[in-house]
């Protein structure tokens, strides 16, 4: 990897985990930093996400600051100038998932263009 790919992994990276940190999902003007305006997200639920429908989920506390997610196994490459595939392990309070992410520049910077979980049962299940 370049040193310029490793950079645009790494801004991923950085940008998914604020995406997940608490604070930030708290705020909506915070989150439409982060998201492409055509974003789109398939749910671990199976639900079919958008920019708006998101604004509501993440503005009623889906991440507490005392459970933050558990990520692990997180790692990006870039497919094409400006396009970031990212995929990582999520545990948000057990509901867990594997994750996948595609980041997209523009002149405003990285936004999160599509998002899709695929959920993981528990070893119990």
């Amino acid at each position: 990897m370049t040193d310029e790919s490793e950079r645009a992994v790494q801004a991923v990276i950085d940008a998914e985990l604020r995406l997940l940190d608490p604070e930030v999902r708290a705020s909506a003007a915070r989150v439409l930093e982060l998201l492409d305006l055509e974003f789109t997200e398939f749910g671990a639920s199976g639900r079919r996400w958008g920019v708006e429908s998101i604004l509501t989920v993440t503005s009623g506390g889906t991440v507490s600051s005392e459970s933050p997610v558990k990520v692990s196994e997180m790692s990006g490459v870039v497919l094409a100038p400006g396009i970031v595939h990212l995929t990582y392990f999520a545990d948000n309070q057990g509901r867990r998932a594997w994750r996948s992410s595609l980041w997209r520049l523009t002149e405003t910077g990285r936004r999160l263009y599509f998002h899709q979980a695929t959920p993981v049962p528990s070893e119990a299940e």
